[in-house]
C-alpha cells in the first residue's frame, strides 16, 4: 500500500515554479552583488545576526532565505563550518529547503500581526538549537507586524543569543521601522532583466522537452517584469493553453496582449498625424481580443523604448527585443525629436489611467489616440513663446494633415483640384509663378503672406547647404521640427504653385539666419562700444552699457551717435 501512494506522489504535478526552485546561491540568477557579499562575509567569519531581504514580488526572498539558513547550517562528513559553496547537500540541507526543519522556524508575518506572536519568538530564543548550528527565524512580509510587534523585537535583534540568527523578507522595505532596518545587513534583491530571465525560461522549457518560440519566451518575460515566479507561471499557463507548445499567436490570445507589430504601426500612424488610420489599426487590434487599456500601455511602452534608443542605442542589442522592435525603434528614435516623445509619453500615462476607469474604454481609448495624432506635432510652449516673442498678435497653427515621418526628400507634389479642399491647401490659378532664388526670398514671401510662424521657421531651423528656385538643402538646426521638410515643401508649393524639392541632410550647412542677424548685432555694438566718443560716454556713467544700435532705414548705415541707445544701471530695470 504504501508503495502505491509513492507512486501515486511521484506523478502529482509540480509547477515549475517550485520544481526549478532554486536550491543553492549558484541557482539564483540575476543576484550576483549579494552572493559576492555574503560569500566574502563567511569566508572572513563575518556573519550578521539578521538580514533584510527586500524586492518586489517572485524575485526569490524567500527562497534565498531558506538558502541562507542551509549555508548557516551547512555540515558534512567533510565540512562542518557556515559556508556559501552548497552544491553537495549536507546534512540538514533537504528539511530546510523543504521547510519542515525543527531548528528553522518560517512565520508569516501577514497572518502573524501581533505582540503575541513576537513573544513567542523573544521567549524561544534563549533555547540552543536542537540538531542544527543555529536557530534561525525566518519572517516573511515583515512590514505587516504591529508597531507593538516591531518594538517587542528590537531588544532582542540587538543582542540576540550567538546560536540565533534573523532572515526577513518584505516586499514593502519603507513600512519597516528604521530602528529595525539599522539592527539588519540589507539586500536589495533586483528585478531580472528580460533577456536574462528569457535564457532561464528557455532553459526550462528546453528541461522540460517543450516546444517554445524565443519571441513568445520574450512577451513572457516581458510580461513577467522581472520576476522569475510570474514568468514561470506564464509559461506554466502557456504550455498548458498551447497543448504542449508555446507559440507567440497562442501566448497573445492568452494574455490578451497586442501584437507587437500593429502596436508599431499604430505608433507610426500617430506619429504621421494619420487619424483615421490609426483608429482602423485600433480597431483591428481589439476585434483580436486585446483590451484597450492593454493597447495603450503598449504603446507607452514602446513609447519608452524609442525614447531610450535614442540615448541608448546599445539597447538595440537586448535579445528580448524582436526585430521589428529594434530595427523600427531605432529608425524612430534617429527622426522624432525629444519634445514629441516626451509629450507622448505624458499624454499616454495620463490616458492609459482614464482608460482603465472608464466606464466606456474603447471610446475612451479612441479619444485618447484623437489627442496624441492631432498633438503630434503642435509646437512646445517655448517655441510658440518664441513666436510670439516676434510678434505678439501671432497665432500657432497646426499644420494639417501631418507629413509622413521626416524622410531624408521631402516633395511637394500637385494634387488634384477636387483633393485640395480636403487637403486644407488653396492655390489660385491665375496667379504668376514666383522664383525664389534664396532663403531671404522666402522670408519675403512669408511677410507678404503674414505667416509669422513659418518666417520664424526659416529664421531659427534651416542651416542653408544648397538653394535654388524649386529645390533646397539644408540641415536641420537642434530643436528643428520632425516634419520641417515637409512643411516647407507644402508651405512653399501651395504660394508659388511649383513642385519643390526639400532635401534635409545631416552635414555641412552654414549659420541660421537668426545667427547670422545676431552675430551682426553683436558686432555693431562691439564696434558702438569700441568707438572713441561712446566709449568717453559710458566712462562718465559707470556700469553703463550699449544695449541698441539702430539702422537709418534708406541706406542701412547706423545712424549717428547720438542715436545709439545706452544703458545705465538706474535704468537697468526699465529695460
Amino acid at each position: 500500500m504504501n508503495g502505491m501512494e509513492t507512486k501515486t506522489a511521484e506523478k502529482i504535478y509540480r509547477v515549475l515554479a517550485r520544481k526549478y526552485r532554486p536550491q543553492d546561491f549558484s541557482d539564483l540568477i540575476g543576484q550576483e552583488p549579494m552572493v559576492r557579499t555574503l560569500t566574502n562575509a563567511f569566508e572572513a567569519d563575518r556573519i550578521a545576526q539578521a538580514w533584510m531581504l527586500t524586492g518586489v514580488r517572485g524575485v526569490g526572498k524567500t527562497t534565498t532565505a531558506r538558502i541562507l539558513a542551509r549555508a548557516l547550517n551547512y555540515k558534512t562528513d567533510a565540512i562542518n563550518k557556515p559556508i556559501i559553496d552548497l552544491r553537495v547537500p549536507g546534512e540538514h540541507c533537504q528539511a530546510i529547503m523543504e521547510g519542515r526543519h525543527i531548528d528553522v522556524l518560517e512565520m508569516d508575518a501577514a497572518s502573524h500581526t501581533g505582540i503575541d506572536n513576537i513573544r513567542e519568538i523573544i521567549e524561544q530564543v534563549c533555547y540552543c538549537p536542537i540538531s542544527a548550528r543555529y536557530k534561525v527565524y525566518i519572517i516573511d512580509e515583515i512590514h505587516m507586524l504591529s508597531t507593538q510587534a516591531f518594538n517587542g523585537l528590537l531588544k532582542t535583534l540587538e543582542e540576540p543569543p550567538p546560536h540565533v540568527k534573523f532572515i526577513f523578507a518584505t516586499t514593502e522595505i519603507r513600512k519597516v521601522p528604521v530602528t529595525v532596518l539599522s539592527r539588519c545587513q540589507r539586500f536589495d534583491l533586483r528585478r531580472i532583466d528580460s533577456a536574462t530571465l528569457m535564457q532561464h525560461l528557455k532553459k526550462i522549457s528546453d528541461a522540460e522537452n517543450i516546444k517554445a518560440e524565443e519571441p513568445a519566451l520574450a512577451m513572457i518575460a516581458r510580461v513577467g517584469e522581472g520576476s522569475v515566479r510570474d514568468a514561470l507561471s506564464i509559461l506554466d499557463q502557456a504550455i498548458a493553453y498551447g497543448h504542449g507548445e508555446v507559440r507567440i499567436e497562442t501566448v497573445r490570445a492568452m494574455l490578451g496582449l497586442a501584437d507587437k507589430v500593429q502596436i508599431i504601426d499604430l505608433f507610426g500612424h500617430i506619429m504621421n498625424g494619420e487619424i483615421s488610420v490609426a483608429l482602423q489599426v485600433f480597431k483591428n487590434l481589439y476585434d483580436a481580443g486585446a483590451d484597450p487599456a492593454v493597447i495603450m500601455t503598449s504603446l507607452a511602452d514602446f513609447n519608452h523604448l524609442v525614447t531610450r534608443l535614442r540615448f541608448t542605442p546599445e539597447l538595440g542589442e537586448d535579445i528580448s527585443l524582436s526585430e521589428e522592435e529594434r530595427l523600427r525603434g531605432k529608425a524612430f528614435a534617429e527622426k522624432l525629436s525629444i519634445r514629441v516623445l516626451a509629450r507622448c509619453w505624458q499624454m499616454l500615462l495620463k490616458g492609459i489611467a482614464e482608460v482603465e476607469n472608464a466606464m466606456r474604454p474603447l471610446q475612451t481609448a479612441e479619444m485618447l489616440l484623437i489627442r496624441l495624432t492631432h498633438a503630434a506635432d503642435l509646437p512646445t510652449i517655448d517655441e510658440a513663446l518664441k513666436v510670439f516673442a516676434c510678434n505678439p498678435s501671432a497665432t500657432i497653427m497646426k499644420t494639417s494633415p501631418a507629413a509622413p515621418l521626416l524622410p531624408e526628400t521631402a516633395v511637394a507634389r500637385p494634387m488634384l483640384p477636387t483633393a485640395l479642399p480636403a487637403k486644407g491647401i488653396s492655390v489660385d490659378k491665375n496667379k504668376k509663378k514666383r522664383r525664389l532664388e534664396s532663403l531671404q526670398d522666402i522670408i519675403q514671401l512669408a511677410d507678404e503672406k503674414d505667416d509669422i510662424q513659418f518666417k520664424f521657421i526659416i529664421k531659427e531651423y534651416i542651416r542653408p547647404v544648397s538653394f535654388k528656385s524649386g529645390y533646397m538643402e539644408f540641415v536641420p538646426a537642434k530643436e528643428a521640427p520632425y516634419d520641417l521638410a515637409q512643411q516647407i515643401a507644402k508651405t512653399l508649393y501651395k504660394w508659388t504653385d511649383e513642385r519643390w524639392v526639400i532635401k534635409a541632410v545631416n552635414e555641412g550647412g552654414g549659420q541660421t539666419i537668426a545667427e547670422e542677424e545676431q552675430s551682426k548685432r553683436n558686432a555693431l555694438l562691439l564696434d558702438a562700444e569700441t568707438d572713441s566718443d561712446v566709449a568717453a560716454i559710458l566712462a562718465s556713467f559707470p556700469g553703463s552699457r550699449v544695449v541698441d544700435v539702430r539702422f537709418n532705414k534708406q541706406n542701412d548705415e547706423p545712424v549717428s551717435k547720438t542715436d545709439i541707445i545706452a544703458s545705465t544701471p538706474n535704468m537697468a530695470d526699465e529695460d
